[in-house]
């Protein structure tokens, strides 16, 4: 413990909320000092080897941008590692712009994963943060890190249950005395929620767009449920029947028939998981209510749309983008726990 306490007064330890969109770290005793898109742009050289070109938002602007030798990577797919080589080179990346190498002690890394990864995936993270220059790497599961980071109280014996819609996966976690009794990933969450919102597009209006305008579209007009006031967007592609440019008006009704499919999906899952609640930790969350955090809790109106269907209140955390990073910060705050709740 003393040798602990030596070497973290030496080092910049650090959380890294690992996300299939976007990666977070945050350092002990500074908060969130990076937040940027999960993606690597990358040049083919002619000798068959990947130059790295930009790391973060730099690589995201190139995406669907990019000429023929140079590709914008996403390392990470449905919240696990699709491209180790650029997973390490991103974690390398951030763990080196965190570090700065100020400190002569390599830091110490907590890392949040998906609930459910197999041990080869969960090898292939903690491989890719010890290659990227950590002293030691834990794992911290999703669900687990927004619950801390939402501010529930996870020591107690009380049932505390968190929905994290991320970017890759929609993590599920009911939590009681430090431990996940009840956990479900399921591959329902941002990134499906542009697909539906591209192909809806297609369909109705012969748009062909790309992944970051379906982006753009779920964050300006996206919604769980119907407004007052309709919202508008105005949409730029190219018609696939004329093959010329054009641009539609779409509306906020648009969107959320496209993200219907993606939306009654998390809805299921998590009543399956209210279905499997003990009866002492569901009369908890019947006084409690649920909790969402991560880009998906900032839907207009899923709070409510979750709401109405398992007939239970539904909050979303405040600052739920960051709740998964802020609780790899706080497990960071104290060594026991990281080490008691660290999935090894």
């Amino acid at each position: 413990m003393i040798i602990d306490k030596i070497l973290g007064f030496f080092s910049s330890d650090m959380g890294i909320d690992l996300g299939t969109a976007n990666t977070l770290v945050l350092v002990k005793d500074k908060g969130i000092v990076i937040n940027e898109p999960s993606v690597v742009a990358v040049e083919n050289t002619k000798f068959g080897k990947q130059k790295i070109l930009a790391v973060g938002h730099q690589a995201k602007d190139m995406v669907g941008k990019t000429p023929g030798d140079i590709q914008a990577i996403r390392p990470m797919k449905d919240g696990v590692i699709a491209d180790f080589d650029m997973t390490e080179r991103m974690i390398r990346y951030f763990i080196e712009k965190t570090h700065k190498r100020r400190n002569f002690i390599s830091p110490r890394v907590i890392i949040s994963v998906p609930y459910g990864l197999t041990q080869v995936e969960r090898k292939a993270v903690r491989d890719s943060a010890l290659m990227a220059g950590a002293r030691e790497v834990f794992l911290i599961e999703e669900p687990m890190a927004a619950a801390i980071g939402a501010g529930l109280p996870i020591q107690e014996p009380k049932g505390s249950l968190v929905v994290d819609i991320g970017g890759g996966t929609t993590e599920i976690g009911v939590i009681s005395l430090g431990g996940l009794v009840i956990s479900k990933s399921i591959r329902a969450a941002g990134d499906k929620f542009n697909e539906a919102i591209i192909s809806y597009v297609k369909e109705k209006y012969n748009l062909l767009i790309g992944e970051r305008t379906g982006e753009e579209i779920k964050i300006k007009v996206g919604t769980a449920v119907q407004l007052p006031k309709e919202l508008v967007a105005t949409v730029k592609g190219r018609d696939q029947i004329s093959g010329l440019l054009s641009r539609i008006e779409l509306t906020s009704e648009d969107a959320r028939e496209a993200m219907r499919e993606t939306l009654k999906q998390i809805a299921d899952n998590l009543k399956s998981v209210l279905e499997m609640m003990p009866p002492d930790l569901a009369s908890d969350i019947v006084e409690n209510g649920i909790v969402l955090s991560g880009g998906g809790a900032l839907i207009r109106g899923i709070d409510k749309y979750l709401s109405d269907i398992v007939k239970l209140p539904v909050y979303v955390a405040d600052e739920p983008l960051l709740a998964v990073a802020k609780g790899t910060g706080k497990a960071l705050e104290e060594i026991s726990i990281l080490r008691q709740l660290s999935s090894e």
